[in-house]
């Protein structure tokens, strides 16, 4: 089965108290599907549930990330998440929490229908 790509977005998200690499994880993919609207599936013969959403995520502890979690921002779709060394994380001025911020990169493709 060959893919299409039809759609790359990108997002970003931040968790201010915690360091919680999933919840910026998470808000990153919410911002870069925020960007879109997938409606051309119909004129293609397809559905949403014939989507591959392939996320990767940057942040800087990638072990941090539940990708089950970020999974679930995705509604539709056969849904696989990397996470990668990026992102960045901002030392707090008196030594508490540090900021974290992730970025996200959704890709979304179809089946070409191609048997090949």
């Amino acid at each position: 089965m060959a893919r299409v790509r039809c759609l790359t977005e990108m997002g970003m998200g931040v968790d201010v108290h915690g360091k919680d690499a999933t919840k910026a994880a998470r808000r990153a993919v919410s911002d870069a599907i925020r960007h879109s609207s997938v409606g051309f599936f119909r004129m293609v013969g397809k559905t949403a549930k014939d989507m591959f959403v392939d996320v990767t995520i940057g942040v800087p502890d990638p072990g941090a990330v539940n990708a089950a979690e970020v999974a679930k921002e995705l509604p539709y779709g056969t849904v696989t998440v990397t996470a990668v060394k990026g992102g960045l994380e901002i030392p707090a001025e008196s030594g508490g929490d540090a900021i974290v911020i992730a970025n996200a990169a959704v890709i979304v493709s179809l089946d070409d229908g191609a048997s090949g």
